[in-house]
């Protein structure tokens, strides 16, 4: 099986010690995505609920006019990397002609019972250059031996057709919905589970580590990409990528105090993913149609995820034609042209930088202007608050500061600040904590420097690997919708 070409970063001679939890390849390659869609579409879509109860009938699952080649062609416009289809929801209806339940595609008249929603759109996304990847709930309300140890081997059976029949996968997306009321195959009753122990989680990642060797695997727990603790779409300023995994398991009760900002000192390398919805609900209804996000709100969302470390996971939910709504396409796309522009001009890109402590070897400081992920300046060992110095050959007029450490390193950077040269002094316009793979500051207004100095602090000799100055366009925030 042909995989995703996971990132294998050569760390040059006389590299300070790794500090702390480190990355694995796969990490580096979904910290490289940082804004993938989430397509919600089942029998939901049809009913107008959020989560289905397990008895709908496969009949009703009949999209008018399903395209995923268009579904997929919007989202690349709209500047995501990658996409997670809900294969299966909490309904236990399956978007794939599974063998192992008849509550799938293949007893809807959807294409006569021949289709198969997870086909589609997995070779829609390669044909377009866009990741795929999956989700299946652990909880089934429509499955009679739910709650049982029998489920345990049908989910990882079904987990297997998605691993092995639709290619090489980005992610594997889990939930912590675990257990409530369902239709249980007609029982109609409430069935609870021990979430921390009834899934067997350790040998269901095996299956996926053997299966999708370069699929990192979300869920409250990781292991390797954890949730942000809210479905707001916004992780806090201060948000760590290493978490203690010890008693985590998707669904504990409370881990949502802790995820968010994930652990200063934890073991293991697990980022944030904000996911939201750019609707109100999971799932397209038309009566949301008012409320879909608007640009500005999604560029806002995307500052404090993106912006703070964690990956944008937006839900673009398809409709019951199965497409994606113009109004949600409209808006997702012109989100990407403000950020696209935004980004397209490094108003640093050929400043004079000089640091107040540079390692021997190939660490200069002018590394953190080109743009590649492999290079970058560091420290003397000892050299903990070192200082570094941007001369602009022009003054230039800013509203973001970007960042970004050497994460093969770790995420060393305890604290920063960024000064500007005004009226014969340093003035402080920035600061904050937590770099690893980026930060964004966005500030409240422009700036206009023709130099400035960043401060880091750091427990070891800090590195930098990106550097840059940019300056928002015009954001219109006074209408609801635009469309084109």
């Amino acid at each position: 099986m042909t995989s995703f070409a996971a990132p294998q970063i050569k760390i040059p001679v006389n590299a300070p010690a790794p500090y702390g939890a480190l990355p694995t390849p796969r990490q580096i390659a979904w910290h490289e995505v940082e804004t993938y869609a989430f397509l919600h579409f089942t029998v939901n879509t049809f009913t107008d609920k959020e989560w289905g109860y397990g008895d709908e009938s496969p009949a009703i699952f009949n999209p008018t006019n399903f395209d995923a080649d268009k579904i997929v062609a919007d989202l690349k416009a709209a500047g995501f990397k990658g996409v997670n289809l809900t294969a299966k929801h909490h309904d236990g209806f399956c978007l794939w002609p599974s063998k192992y339940t008849e509550h799938s595609v293949k007893n809807s008249p959807w294409k006569n019972g021949k289709g198969d929603v997870v086909r589609e759109i997995s070779d829609a996304c390669r044909k377009a250059g866009l990741k795929f990847g999956v989700y299946l709930s652990p909880w089934d309300r429509n499955s009679a031996v739910y709650g049982t140890p029998e489920y345990i081997t049908y989910y990882r059976n079904q987990m297997r057709e998605l691993l092995t029949n639709y290619g090489p996968l980005f992610m594997v997306w889990l939930d912590g919905a675990n257990g409530g009321d369902g239709f249980y195959g007609g029982k109609r009753e409430t069935r609870r589970i021990d979430a921390s122990t009834y899934y067997d989680w350790p040998n269901t990642i095996k299956i996926v580590r053997e299966l999708q060797p370069e699929a990192s695997i979300f869920s409250d727990a990781g292991p390797e990409v954890r949730w942000v603790g809210n479905e707001r779409g916004i992780a806090p300023a201060t948000s760590w990528h290493t978490l203690k995994l010890e008693g985590m398991y998707a669904g504990k009760a409370g881990a949502d105090k802790f995820l968010p900002a994930g652990h200063r000192d934890g073991e293991s390398w697990v980022p944030a993913e904000a996911d939201v919805s750019i609707r109100p609900g999971w799932f397209y209804h038309a009566h949301e149609d008012d409320k879909v996000k608007t640009p500005a709100q999604l560029v806002d969302l995307y500052y404090n995820s993106v912006g703070h470390g964690a990956g944008l996971h937006l839900n673009m939910p398809p409709d019951r034609r199965g497409l994606i709504n113009e109004i949600d396409a409209a808006n997702a796309k012109e989100f990407h042209r403000i950020i696209a522009e935004t980004f397209q001009n490094n108003l640093a890109a050929h400043a004079k930088i000089t640091a107040s402590s540079t390692r021997r070897g190939d660490f200069k400081p002018w590394a953190i202007l080109d743009d590649k992920l492999e290079t970058f300046w560091a420290a003397e060992d000892g050299a903990t608050k070192p200082e570094l110095t941007i001369e602009l050959k022009t003054p230039a007029r800013f509203d973001v500061i970007q960042l970004g450490e050497f994460i093969s390193l770790g995420q060393r950077l305890e604290t920063f600040g960024v000064d500007i040269w005004k009226n014969d002094a340093w003035q402080e316009i920035a600061n904050g904590t937590s770099v690893g793979y980026k930060k964004l500051v966005r500030l409240s207004a422009p700036v206009e420097a023709a130099k400035l100095r960043l401060r880091l602090s750091a427990p070891v000799c800090p590195t930098l690997s990106t550097f840059g100055l940019y300056l928002q366009p015009e954001i219109k925030r006074d209408a609801q919708t635009l469309q084109n």
